[in-house]
């Protein structure tokens, strides 16, 4: 899992790559929770879930958004990091000619962005946005999402202290209710915090179940591969 750099609007980004094995093999992109409170590509669930997607046959890129890490720059209250990301999903399909389809997934912070760019984006073809910031004190709004034009999934704890699982399922079925042949699934890990901590297994069977859903049509596809991961939590970081 290479460390890479690629240009971005601010100078060079700074991101890790996991190139399938597959030509065709479909592409995520990974985005990290608030820059202003330590959220950079290492975070443990944006970690776990870029491993989850490596190991069920994605080609996988995760980013440090402006002035994070070594990537140039400096935060820019989201907008700026709407760019990162575009430029990220650039440079993916620029290596990946050939990948059959596009995912996009963000965590806490990196959820809002990436629900951003899937409005941008139409070639982006799923989304996974975990701990949505749904009415936190920062006050994100997902009110762009009218209407929300792919399918997705939304994950989320019980116990979350940042984000309230009532907001978030509030979210999710208005989502649901937007078009009838979209269809937005939502997960609740009970005992979840914001960050999962404890719950890596449930978290990665979660994340497994849904990748399940919308690979049936990927001829790459290892039909093991999810039963090993449930098997094997300790590939992924655990609390």
């Amino acid at each position: 899992m290479p460390q890479i750099y690629f240009n971005g609007p601010e100078g060079r980004i700074e991101g890790r790559y996991a190139k399938a094995t597959s030509p065709n093999a479909p592409i995520a992109l990974v985005l990290h929770p608030h820059p202003l409170y330590e959220g950079n590509m290492n975070n443990k669930v944006v970690y776990n879930a870029y491993k989850i997607l490596a190991d069920n046959g994605y080609t996988v890129l995760r980013i440090n958004f402006r002035g994070v890490g070594g990537s140039q720059g400096k935060f820019d209250n989201g907008v700026g990091e709407v760019v990162d990301a575009g430029a990220a999903l650039d440079w993916l399909q620029q290596n990946n000619p050939n990948a059959q389809s596009n995912l996009i997934l963000g965590f806490s912070f990196g959820a809002w962005i990436a629900m951003q760019l899937v409005m941008r984006r139409p070639e982006i073809n799923h989304f996974i946005a975990i701990s949505p910031p749904v009415n936190t004190i920062h006050k994100y709004d997902f009110s762009f999402l009218s209407p929300c034009p792919i399918p997705g999934f939304i994950l989320q704890g019980d116990n979350d202290s940042i984000v309230s699982a009532d907001d978030v399922k509030d979210l999710a079925n208005r989502l649901s209710k937007q078009q009838s042949h979209i269809k937005v699934d939502y997960k609740i890990i009970n005992g979840a915090d914001h960050f999962f901590r404890y719950k890596t297994e449930e978290f990665a069977k979660a994340l497994n179940a849904y990748l399940i859903t919308i690979q049936s049509n990927y001829h790459h596809h290892n039909n093991n591969v999810n039963e090993e991961i449930s098997k094997h939590p300790k590939k992924l970081f655990l609390y």
